[in-house]
């Protein structure tokens, strides 16, 4: 039954990704792919793992003048491919990332379908280890349609997105994943996004992203849609010669269905607020980059504590692919239900990929 179930989540992917490949026959599609692999080694515990490895596929539409049609997908392949197994679609280690088909009215507006990034605040520059409390915010990819559209100095995004994954009791939005609830508990849905930008001059930003939607809970089997979630961000970024500075806050509040937080003894509500920030100098083909990030819960009975993580890096541009040297040192994690934990967590990551 298991094997059955696996080749029918295998035979949907396909289909999708020849879909995408047939959309307009008149186009040409571009395969590439890549793969990357990590070795780790925990600071405190000394304990080290060499693995988390991933076959990367690409399909894309090169981009012609004549049409206003583009499509994108990306599937990954292993068990370094950043998705939940046991919350994700597929129920195994080979997800879609993303799949989505976009409608360009001129070079101002685009509209996009399929499974893509949701707009909201600024994104880390490093491979992974920088996002710490940008959890559940960092790097969303829901099912849904968006709109991207440019007036003079002003960028606006607006979005709806009906599910986070393309299975209906699937929660895993690969990349910042495991901050979402769970297959057994509740997943979200039917979430707004809207994201404004305002360029002052070339090399400075200012912007602001807010997002609401439904969280609908698994337990009862009747899949009440009465816990909800909405979070706002402001966001700065500014960069002068090599230097690229990007600092946000994020505010996030999540109230989680009547049938999980009854269950569980948790609170009604989560809430808690973020202050990230981003240092990256370019030399030649070096990135050296540091990630700083606060926390601070909101939540009756949450962490007294401001929670602080840290993530210095380098990564060295070879011409195929990066290498990434990169420590994460935080006192805190932030679980599911978004709460914030206490936990001392200190390792090294060295990181290499290739692409074709």
């Amino acid at each position: 039954m298991k094997g059955m179930y696996l080749t029918q989540r295998c035979n949907y992917t396909c289909l999708l990704l020849c879909s995408l490949a047939s959309f307009t026959s008149h186009s040409e599609t571009t395969f590439s792919g890549g793969f990357w692999f990590n070795y780790n080694i925990n600071q405190q515990t000394h304990d080290s793992h060499f693995g988390d490895e991933a076959l990367v596929i690409y399909l894309d539409k090169q981009h012609e003048e004549q049409t206003p049609w583009n499509y994108s997908a990306e599937f990954r392949i292993g068990p370094g491919g950043f998705s939940d197994t046991e919350n994700n679609t597929t129920g195994s280690n080979y997800v879609l990332h993303k799949a989505w088909i976009s409608y360009s009215k001129n070079d101002q507006h685009t509209f996009i379908l399929g499974k893509s990034q949701l707009p909201f605040g600024w994104k880390t520059g490093n491979f992974w280890p920088g996002d710490m409390f940008l959890a559940a915010y960092g790097d969303q990819m829901d099912v849904g349609i968006k709109y991207v559209g440019r007036y003079d100095s002003i960028n606006v995004a607006a979005a709806f997105y009906p599910r986070d994954d393309w299975r209906k009791d699937s929660t895993d939005s690969t990349d910042d994943n495991r901050h979402w609830g769970s297959r057994k508990t509740y997943h979200k849905l039917d979430t707004w996004v809207g994201d404004l930008t305002w360029t002052l001059q070339s090399s400075e930003k200012i912007g602001v992203s807010v997002q609401k939607g439904k969280l609908q809970e698994s337990i009862t089997g009747r899949d009440e849609k009465d816990g909800e979630h909405h979070a706002y961000t402001l966001y700065y970024d500014y960069t002068f010669d090599e230097f690229t500075f990007k600092v946000s806050y994020i505010k996030g509040v999540r109230h989680l269905p009547d049938a999980y937080f009854s269950l569980t003894g948790l609170p009604e509500s989560i809430r808690n607020q973020r202050y990230n920030s981003e240092l990256s100098y370019q030399y030649d083909k070096w990135t050296f980059l540091i990630d700083v990030t606060l926390a601070k819960s909101n939540t009756v009975g949450g962490l007294d504590k401001m929670a602080i993580a840290y993530a210095p890096g380098v990564r060295y541009n070879y011409g195929g692919g990066w290498i990434y040297l990169e420590y994460l040192n935080q006192n805190a994690w932030f679980d599911r239900d978004m709460k914030i934990n206490d936990g001392n967590f200190a390792a090294w990551y060295l990181t290499l990929d290739y692409y074709w």
